[in-house]
This record gives structure tokens, sequence and C-alpha cells, in this order.
């Protein structure tokens, strides 16, 4: 097999790794805007908080540390113990739902009826908010995420694939990192669990019924309060998930909070509405821009990467607006 074809496929793999990631950050996106048509500018910035928020309470970090001994003259900065990865993940959700109902409570119980754009602007003012809170609560340092998830590359995949070298030194076998496999395992398993709960549940149609009409959803009994603040959990699990991959992958760090700008193309190309779409759209953008980069990068440059899912984000917007799999827009004439 040609060292380019080998090569090629290595890239090819691995983008449809990074394209799982992506899809991560977009499935909080979907799931606002599918029970609330809110476009969730914060989502981003929920995931960074979480990750926070994780690292702070498995080290043991007292919050508003640097805060309290500004104030007090105090000089405390931990509490002396570390708490296990798993429950530091279900108290770091049990502060995610927390922040759910204050989102809800604070912010859009007052907005119910309004103009989309009116509750969009809210969650920019709601990103900025939880940016600088994150910063006062943990600090702006540079954090080492580690739950015990596996890293590194499997030795295992580039023993058993060597082979395909047929003798080429110059092919070790395919570097696939073991981080992205158990990522793209949970991505899977959460698009199973949230289809099936947006289609067969209870709470999923009225899920729904929110997104349509607010007005309406109320006046057949739907509870809004509650529906919000469930989808936001939801939400905020999916960003807690999202934050662990890409903590791990890259640090904890206030730039984390930019993945959700590779989020948008996801969308545009998946639809706004599909859960299912944020998978295939993540996988297009992934594989997309990690094959024009390694076939085109070097023609222009290189650097493809930063502007390449954009340009495809914005074909896709002129002759499918609504993306693969979002709902039909039906006019009247």
């Amino acid at each position: 097999m040609p060292t380019q074809l080998l090569f090629g496929t290595e890239v090819l793999l691995n983008g449809l790794m990074a394209g799982v990631l992506y899809a991560l950050v977009a499935l909080g996106f979907v799931l606002i805007y599918k029970a609330s048509g809110i476009f969730n500018y914060a989502q981003g910035v929920m995931a960074l908080f979480a990750a926070l928020t994780l690292v702070g309470i498995m080290d043991g970090q007292v919050p508003f540390s640097h805060l309290i001994n500004a104030v007090l003259g105090t000089e405390v900065h931990h509490f002396g113990w570390h708490i296990n990865a798993v429950v530091s993940i279900i108290l770091t959700m049990g502060v995610m739902i927390i922040l759910a109902y204050c989102v809800q409570q604070f912010v859009f119980r007052h907005l119910v009826g309004q103009e989309p754009i009116i509750l969009f602007m809210a969650t920019i003012g709601l990103a900025y908010f939880m940016e600088g809170f994150g910063d006062l609560m943990w600090g702006s340092d540079i954090k080492k995420l580690d739950v015990g998830l596996p890293q590194g590359g499997s030795f295992w995949i580039e023993d058993n694939s060597r082979w395909l070298g047929f003798g080429n030194e110059d092919f070790y076998g395919f570097f696939i990192d073991k981080l992205d496999i158990v990522a793209t395992v949970i991505a899977a398993i959460l698009v199973v669990v949230l289809v099936l709960f947006s289609q067969y549940t209870k709470q999923g149609r009225a899920m729904r019924a929110v997104a349509d009409d607010h007005q309406a959803a109320l006046s057949v009994g739907i509870s809004l309060n509650f529906i919000w603040v469930m989808v936001w959990s939801v939400a905020g699990f999916v960003a807690l998930v999202a934050g662990i991959m890409w903590g791990a992958k890259s640090g904890v760090q206030f730039s984390l909070s930019l993945i959700a700008l590779k989020a948008l193309p996801v969308l545009m190309l998946g639809g706004f509405t599909s859960i299912p779409g944020a998978i295939v759209g993540g996988l297009i953008i992934g594989v997309g821009e990690k094959m024009f980069e390694f076939t085109i990068g070097p023609l222009v440059g290189g650097a493809t990467e930063n502007w390449f899912a954009y340009v495809l984000a914005l074909l896709f917007l002129v002759f499918r607006p609504q993306g693969l799999f979002g709902e039909k827009i039906i006019e009247r004439v």
C-alpha cells in the first residue's frame, strides 16, 4: 500500500476522532435550542466552568480563595485533601444543576415570550458572567485534569496495523489517541440516550412543545420552569463531558471556552435541532479539516484548519440553510 495512502488513512481516522470532540460541544447547543428555541452562546463557557469546578473539587481547592485572602489577609488555598474522580464528577454535576436552576430563576423566567434575539443576548451576558465568575471562584491559572482516562497512542493499534505497510520502513502503524477512542464511545452512548429521551419520554415531548411555542405550551399545562431547568441541567452534563475530554487533552484553561466557536460550523452542517445531526456534522468538519490540511494545505502554505470549517459551513448555508438534519423550512406563499 503506498505511503501517501497509509498516511491519508491515518489522517482520516484522526479526523473522525476530532470530529467527535467537536460534536460533544455541539450537542449542548442542540439540546437547549431544541427545547427552548434559544441559541446558547454560553455553552463553551459552561464546558470551561464545569472543567474548572471538577479540577477544583478534585484538588480540594478553596472556592474564591483569592478573594478571601485579599479581604481577610489570610493565605488559604487548599483544604488539604483530594477527592476521588467519580465523586468529584457527581459533585460537579450537582453544581451544574444548581447553575441551571439559577439561570432559569434569575434570567429566563423573566423573559418568557420574548423575541429570540433577546434570549440570545441574555446568553451572551451569561457567558461573560460565567467566565468572570469561574475566574473569581477557581483562579485563572492553567490546570491539569486527570480523571483516569487513558491517554497517548494505542500501541495495540500501532502494532496490529503495521503490516499494512507491507515492509515499508516509513510506516510504523496508525497512531490513534486512546482518549479520542474513549470520547467516541461516550459520544455514541450520549447520542443514543438523548435521542431516546427526546422521542419517547413525556419530558422529551414537552421539551419539543416548549421550543415550538412558549405560550401554547403553558396553555396545555406544561411547566416552563421545570422544562428549562431540566434542559439546562442536561446541557450542563454534556458540557461537563466535553470539558473533561477537552481538559484532559489540552489542559483546563480559559481558551477552552473558544471551542464553542468550532461547534458553530458543526451546527450549521447538522442542523440546530438534530441530535444525530450534531454527530454527523462534527464528523464531517473533523474529517474535512484534517484531509484538507493533508492534501491541499501544503499547496497553500498550510494552516487551513483554522478557517476550513467556516468556509464549508458557509457553502452549506447557501444551498441548505437548515442543515442536513434540520427542520424543513416551510413558508406560506
